[in-house]
């Protein structure tokens, strides 16, 4: 098969060039997207948007210091809660 291989090539061979290919694509949109984050860090948009989320985070932290979000019902207690009979 050594006169077909000029023709087609080696399909191994290929396939590990198409491999390269991919893996080096990849890095360099990885390079390019890690590049295009640290610009916008460093816009104002950035600064803007990294304040909101650090106001977001305080004030999530800040939102439960109270009583608790939801109270239950003591239906058991000694004492009747209501008029209905299954509290009595």
């Amino acid at each position: 098969m050594g006169c077909f291989d000029c023709f087609g090539g080696n399909k191994e061979e290929r396939r590990e060039e198409d491999r390269l290919a991919s893996i080096e694509a990849r890095t360099k949109a990885a390079e390019a997207a890690q590049k295009r984050q640290e610009q916008f860090d460093q816009s104002a948009a950035g600064r803007a948007a990294r304040a909101q989320l650090s106001a977001n985070a305080k004030q999530s932290a800040n939102t439960n210091k109270g009583e608790p979000a939801l109270k239950l019902l003591e239906l058991y207690s000694d004492a009747p809660c209501c008029n209905f009979s299954y509290c009595m």
